[in-house]
C-alpha cells in the first residue's frame, strides 16, 4: 500500500486529493488549499476546540478503519504534530 501524495490537510494530514469536496471552505467561499472538509468550513476549523492529542486519535480510527498496515499508520500519527494547525502546540 502505498501513501496517496499531497497536498495533505495541515490539521489532520488527510490528503486532499481524497477529499471528495478537493479542500474546506474559506470566509469567501473559496476551496482552501490548505484544510480538507471535513476539518475547515467557511474560513473556520469545523473542530475549535479539538486538541492534538484528540486528532491523532480520531486519524488512528480512521486509518484503523480503512485498514492502513501499522508502519503506515505510525507515520500518519507522527507526522500530525507537525501539522501547521498543531505547530505552536
Amino acid at each position: 500500500m502505498q501513501m496517496p501524495t499531497g497536498p495533505y490537510c495541515q490539521s489532520c494530514g488527510m490528503p486532499l486529493s481524497m477529499d471528495a469536496s478537493g479542500g474546506g471552505t474559506n470566509a469567501d467561499g473559496s476551496v482552501s488549499a490548505e484544510y480538507c472538509s471535513h476539518c475547515w468550513a467557511g474560513g473556520a476549523f469545523t473542530q475549535p476546540d479539538l486538541t492534538l492529542a484528540t486528532m491523532r486519535s480520531q486519524v488512528d480510527g480512521m486509518l484503523w478503519q480503512n485498514s492502513v498496515p501499522d508502519p503506515m499508520r505510525e507515520q500518519a500519527l507522527a507526522g500530525v504534530a507537525q501539522l501547521k494547525r498543531w505547530a505552536d502546540s
